[in-house]
């Protein structure tokens, strides 16, 4: 493919991008003032500066636009770097998958098209319309299914090896944490600082941890000393 093919293909996404971008804010700012019934696609239209039939290019319905372009693929490079595993363990995790996840993370938040206004604008039309949030929870484990999938295939382990349900579950629990700062009004720290202290902290707990958890509780020595028994 030509250099000039491949300027044209950006330029083209990015329109694509901006006009999807319109579509959502448009939706978005009417859904928190006026509430999902209380505006048409028409009124979207206006808004956004597009025709009805551009409207449903991009999305099917006004939650659908609300909802906005949170299912865009994931950048190809980034995928293939995150796959390559040269230290893949028999039976269970490696030890590089939680750096690699989160350089991974990262690098797909960094490239993200989708900005904390806009996220804070999805938050204010959730709150004008508490029935999005279902839509958007939908959404959101049919995401974390796919990461796991993902995780596993890096892993070679089944999706329901025990490692790979725990690897995600608490990422995932580390990232939404992570989430709820950066994308705050009054937050000022970048994306990779705030996930980086956050797994600090949680890694922290797993490293002051023992491997007791088999071991019968009346077998387990009490930190009480004599004094404090009955």
């Amino acid at each position: 493919m030509s250099n000039s093919a491949n300027i044209e293909g950006g330029l083209r996404e990015r329109k694509r991008a901006a006009t999807r971008q319109a579509i959502t804010t448009a939706a978005r700012s009417l859904t928190a003032a006026h509430g999902l019934s209380g505006f048409t696609v028409e009124e979207v239209c206006e808004q956004a500066g597009i025709s009805r039939r551009t409207f449903f290019n991009y999305f099917h319905t006004k939650e659908d636009a609300v909802i906005g372009a949170f299912s865009d693929e994931l950048p190809h490079d980034a995928l293939e770097t995150f796959a390559a595993n040269p230290r893949r363990e028999e039976g269970r995790i490696s030890g590089t998958l939680l750096e690699a996840l989160f350089r991974f993370t990262v690098d797909v938040v960094t490239r993200s098209t989708v900005s904390p206004t806009e996220i804070r604008q999805l938050i204010a039309a959730i709150a004008a319309e508490p029935q999005l949030l279902g839509r958007l929870t939908a959404e959101g484990e049919a995401r974390e299914r796919q990461f796991a999938e993902l995780v596993a295939a890096r892993e070679g382990l089944p999706v329901d090896h025990p490692e790979i349900v725990m690897a995600v579950a608490i990422f995932s629990a580390v990232c939404k944490k992570t989430n709820q700062t950066f994308f705050s009004e009054d937050n000022t720290t970048p994306y990779r600082e705030l996930l980086a202290r956050n797994l600090r902290a949680a890694r922290a707990l797993f490293d002051h941890s023992s491997d007791s958890f088999d071991t019968p509780s009346s077998d387990i020595p009490s930190s009480d000393t004599p004094e404090d028994r009955p």
